[in-house]
């Protein structure tokens, strides 16, 4: 699997994934004009921790529904990622049978070394 959830208005995202240098077999799955599916939000999660790992605490909605103050269970994640888009941590670039969530220094770094080893 080569592909990668990101948000094509998210200027990170973009710089991210220019970066990368990206091979031309990869996919990319812009997730507000096309949502992310139960599937393959469970193939995200077979290659991680937990759906926790998976979730942005940064997103606006979080704070406006209050979800700092409540204690979400892994369904309870899951479901606000199915919700809507924003909660889904970005980018998330699944490579092989790895995974890099988010837009740490560290983690971009890694998925660099694994696309262009």
């Amino acid at each position: 699997m080569k592909k990668i959830y990101y948000l094509s208005t998210c200027d990170t995202c973009k710089r991210i994934i220019n970066e990368l240098n990206l091979p031309s077999d990869f996919i990319l799955q812009d997730i507000k004009t096309e949502n992310i599916t139960k599937a393959q939000i469970e193939e995200m999660r077979a290659l991680t921790d937990s759906y926790e790992a998976l979730f942005s605490k940064r997103a606006r909605l979080y704070k406006e529904l209050g979800l700092k103050e409540k204690s979400l269970s892994e369904e309870g994640y899951k479901s606000y990622i199915l919700e809507h888009y924003t909660f889904l941590k970005r980018p998330v670039i699944l490579y092989k049978n790895q995974i890099f969530i988010g837009n740490s220094k560290k983690t971009v770094e890694s998925a660099k070394l694994a696309i262009n080893e």
